[in-house]
């Protein structure tokens, strides 16, 4: 049997890259709201479970930014 090791497991955690971070579409998103892609995108993460991880492992800070930018108000 393996055996995780939640310290190796929190870490991973924290290094971890979210496609969040790279999307095409929240890049779209950022360079025009208006555009039929970025609204699509604005409306999925309201439901996207990806997007909720993204957004969930984010610190406060970062978190606040995101709200800002994208005013995002789920998971408060």
């Amino acid at each position: 049997m393996s055996e995780t090791n939640p310290k190796k497991t929190i870490q991973h955690m924290a290094d971890q890259q979210y496609p969040c971070e790279t999307c095409k579409f929240r890049a779209r998103y950022d360079q025009n709201p208006k555009s039929a892609i970025g609204r699509f995108w604005r409306w999925h993460i309201n439901f996207c479970p990806g997007f909720k991880n993204y957004f969930t492992h984010q610190d406060a800070e970062t978190k606040a930014a995101l709200r800002a930018k994208y005013k995002f108000e789920k998971y408060q």
